[in-house]
Parts: structure tokens; sequence; C-alpha cells
């Protein structure tokens, strides 16, 4: 997406209508609780030891079943969402301009992924409208730690949900900070922008990191969290209407997590969203999450969210028992 395509989705009446998803007509049925349990907890019993919580939202009549919705799991990528919804409501406010020119310095680079920090210092300026895509679509860390830092830090982040009452979300560090500390690294440095060596921490100092890591409260979310997130999102509660457009337009466009809620989605459905993963490390996936806005065919719009913590296997299985789990729950939904 282009700087000027994003400028157009923000100041255009036309795009409210072009880019937004068409609302069902329909009085939607009720979700059948009963299978939703039963297949549900069937797909997390068999992905233990890994812990999987679950949140589903019917965006039309408010209707919600989950299963451990209330568990703390450390976002990853996710935590770009609330930090996107952010930065628009900045713009939106009239504090920021997506045409703002952000000079990168070798201190502001972030470990990978991150093709920002890759093009440095051959390509060291961006705009506000350049950095948001690659972070929402790429999930790149120094772009999406650039963002934080312009409108404030984490904690400006973490406010701004507060005094929109989302609860069970939390942002409290840097990417910069939360990739190095789960590595039992010591602080990020510019040395490390093309590939950090996350293998070179003795065993025993990476396993005890990675424990402390995901008991963190830290940079976490609930299932229920999300989707309510999500929801006010999409009901247009947390930005203005042009900005709620671009922010799911952009999450349409991420190029992560195709195994997951994507893989397990019927034919002709549309799936706004973004995946959340820590990198695996001594056998374990830390992170394996999901969580976005499905629109069927038929024109039913869902709120989702699936995370998995502690999966142990490979990458490819764990995005599996996301997949199925959300097959589970379209299916049973009516």
């Amino acid at each position: 997406m282009t700087a000027r395509r994003l400028a157009i989705c923000l100041i255009s009446a036309f795009w409210l209508t072009a880019c937004g998803p068409q609302r069902s007509t329909e009085l939607d049925p009720k979700f059948d609780m009963q299978a939703m349990a039963r297949e549900v907890t069937a797909i997390v019993e068999a992905a233990k030891p890994a812990e999987v919580t679950v949140a589903f939202m019917d965006l039309e009549n408010a209707e919600v079943w989950s299963h451990y919705g209330d568990t703390p799991v450390p976002m990853q990528d996710l935590a770009v969402l609330p930090l996107a919804a952010a930065v628009l409501a900045e713009v939106d406010e009239g504090r920021l301009s997506l045409d703002e020119v952000v000079v990168i310095q070798e201190t502001d680079l972030s470990p990978q992924p991150s093709a920002v920090a890759t093009a440095w210092p051959d390509q060291d300026r961006y705009t506000i409208a350049d950095l948001l895509p690659r972070a929402v679509r790429h999930s790149d860390n120094t772009a999406a730690d650039l963002l934080m830092k312009r409108i404030g830090g984490p904690g400006a982040v973490t406010a701004w949900l507060t005094a929109r009452r989302v609860r069970g979300v939390r942002v409290d560090r840097y990417q910069r900070e939360i990739q190095m500390e789960m590595a039992g690294l010591p602080s990020f440095r510019s040395a490390w922008k093309d590939e950090a060596p996350f293998a070179e921490a003795p065993e025993p100092q990476r396993r005890a990191a990675l424990t402390a890591f995901l008991a963190d409260a830290r940079d976490s979310a609930t299932a229920h969290g999300l989707i309510d997130f999500l929801s006010r999102l999409e009901a247009g509660e947390l930005v203005s209407p042009a900005s709620r457009e671009l922010l799911l337009e952009l999450m349409e466009e991420s190029q992560s997590g195709a195994g997951r809620i994507a893989a397990g989605l019927p034919r002709g459905a549309r799936l706004a969203h973004r995946a959340g993963t820590a990198r695996p490390d001594l056998g374990l996936v830390p992170v394996v999450s999901d969580a976005g806005v499905i629109t069927t065919r038929r024109g039913r719009r869902f709120a989702i969210a699936v995370l998995m913590r502690g999966c142990r296997g490979a990458p490819a299985d764990c995005e599996r028992t996301l997949a199925r789990t959300t097959r589970a729950l379209i299916a049973a939904a009516g």
C-alpha cells in the first residue's frame, strides 16, 4: 500500500464504502455452545502440554464463547494492533501527520524481522505512512518501535487503551527490549541489526529467560481482551471511521499466519488479522497466536482470538491447532 493510498483511505468518504466490509442483514443464529465446548475442548486436549486460550464473538449480536479467555499470553507481534490504533488516534486528533518524516539514527534500530533495520543506513528516512504498513503487514520491529517512540512510548499505548476501557491488553516494552530479554541476551546493539545471535547465550540462560518470558504479565493479552479490542475497533469506538477502515485493510494485507485462522475459514471468507509468534528454541515454540475479524461470504462477522503458549513440536503442527479451532467455531456458529 502506498502512502497516497493510506492518505486517501483517511480523508475520502468514498473509501468508507469501498474499503468497508458489508454487514449481514439477516438475524444471525445463536452459537451452538455445546458443540463449541465439545469440539474445541477435544482440540485443546490434543495440543497439550501447550496451553490454548480462545475467545469468539458474533459482532452482530455480541454473543461470546470462550475457553480460558481470561488467561494472559505474551502478545509478541499482536502488540502492533493496539500500537497502530493508538498511532491513528493521534492522526485523528491532529497531533500527528501521516506525512511526517522520521529520520532513523543508529540507536533506533531493533532486532529482526526488520527490513527497515536491514536497509539502514542506505535508507534512513520514512514517513509515518511508510512505517504503518511495515509494522502491521510485515511485523517490522524497527518500524513498530519507531511508531511507539513517536507517540510517547509503551506507557502511552497502555494509557490510551485504559482511557478507552479496553481491558486485558497491555503494552509495556519496546520490541528491542522484549526480544533480547526472552533470549537471555543483553541490550540490543546495532551490530546485531541483521540477525542477533539469539542462540549464543548458554542453554541454561536461554531456558531460564524463556521460562520467565512465558510467565511475564508484561506485554500480554487475554483472548477476551483481544476480541474486546477488535469489536470496539470494528464498531468505530476507538478511532475515526476512516482510520478504522485503514487499519482493517492493513490487517487484511498482513503477511503472516497463513496456516492459522485463515486455514480454518470456509470458502469465500475474508480475514483482517495479525498473527503473533515467538522464535522457536529448545524444542519449544513459545507463542503461536492469531486474532482478527472474520467476514463470511454471507456477510456474518466474527471477532476471534486463539492464543497458544508452550507448544512442543514443529511450528506447522502448532499452527494447525489454531486452524482446527477456527474451523470448529465457525461450524458451530450456526
